[in-house]
């Protein structure tokens, strides 16, 4: 009994002296909900907004211009006086070309009066036919001199008129070429003008992406400085060539909305995107590879628990990996401090972790 009563005691003192192994410690990570990706962005380009019909125009006539009366970013009318040259050139000519109409036109009078007498003396039976034929010939002649010299009078007041450069539509200055005091030849280009009406948004596009792009591609375009001014696009021309210093080709894109934010010169940004197949993309940090195996922690909602999945990879960057498969849209996985877990480990989270 005494063995009994010692033997007791002692399996008493072992229990006693085990103790209750401590509890899991709940391990603080960040999480993402995973989410499925039905567009690709192929890139986002700078550009900004456009007239869509542009018209360098210049004076038809030389001269040294004497005035500019509006400045780039001016709205004018149509008929609007834009600059002038210094008319003293066409003046001189005006009334060169007068001088000469009037001295024909008193030797047509003279003409006339002559090729009358001659007729007046035929029909008596006292002059002769040829001095009659000379006066008519004269007539002729001297009217075809008048008519020239009324057509000199007419191109000499278009060369007047020509010294005003005005607007042949509604429009917006958008640049200058030439100042006052500065000397321009016929059809040198002096301002360009924009209609505002039809506007479109232009960019540069590199040139290999240009002949990669999806037909369904889509180009959403933003205002830089306010990005909720918006309006999708689509091309309407992309130039045939690349630049050959930027290896670049510009292109123009027919706006499907031109709300008043969208002024000409505006700042816009130009994201591109193309419907895909679905796909979830994770970042790099929710990755855990072991033995050659790559896996994800998937976060249980209920419990708090993580528990280890393997997946596979369909690509592969510095900050993202797309998945073929392993996790479903809607569950969260861990995306910071997979390093550290165990399976069935509990978890306090951030859940409105961004990825």
């Amino acid at each position: 009994m005494k063995h009994l009563m010692l033997l007791s005691a002692g399996l008493l003192l072992v229990a006693c002296s085990e103790k209750e192994p401590p509890p899991e410690p709940v391990r603080p990570v960040l999480s993402i909900e995973v989410k499925a990706m039905k567009q690709e962005d192929l890139g986002r380009f700078a550009g900004s907004i456009q007239a869509r019909y542009e018209s360098n125009i210049g004076f038809r006539v030389p001269g040294r211009i004497a005035s500019r009366n509006v400045d780039v970013g001016a709205e004018v009318e149509k008929g609007a006086l834009l600059a002038s040259l210094d008319p003293t050139d066409q003046q001189n000519q005006l009334r060169s070309a007068e001088g000469d109409l009037a001295r024909i036109q008193a030797q047509f009078i003279n003409a006339q009066a002559s090729a009358r007498r001659q007729q007046e003396l035929f029909d008596r039976g006292v002059g002769a036919q040829a001095q009659l034929d000379v006066a008519q010939t004269d007539l002729k002649t001297t009217q075809a001199s008048l008519d020239q010299a009324r057509a000199s009078v007419d191109q000499a007041k278009d060369q007047l008129n020509y010294v005003q450069l005005r607007a042949d539509h509604k429009a917006v200055v958008t640049a200058w070429n030439a100042e006052a005091g500065q000397v321009v030849t016929a059809g040198q280009q002096v301002v360009t003008l924009a209609q505002p009406d039809i506007k479109e948004a232009v960019i540069d596009l590199p040139d290999t992406l240009v002949d990669q792009l999806p037909p369904d591609v889509v180009f959403q375009v933003a205002a830089q400085l306010d990005p909720s001014i918006t309006s999708t696009a689509i091309i309407r021309e992309i130039e045939p060539q690349a630049q050959s210093a930027t290896r670049t080709r510009r292109a123009r894109l027919t706006l499907a909305e031109t709300p008043p934010g969208f002024r000409l010169g505006t700042a816009i940004s130009v994201t591109l995107s193309s419907a895909i197949k679905p796909r979830l993309e994770l970042p790099v940090s929710a990755l855990q590879e072991i033995d050659g195996k790559t896996r994800i922690w998937v976060v249980d909602p209920q419990n708090q628990t993580v528990s280890p999945r393997d997946v596979s990879l369909i690509s592969r960057t510095d900050s993202t990996v797309v998945l073929a498969d392993g996790v479903k849209s809607g569950e969260r996985v861990v995306s910071a401090g997979v390093n550290s877990l165990k399976p069935g480990q509990k978890v306090k989270g951030d859940e409105d972790s961004p990825r």
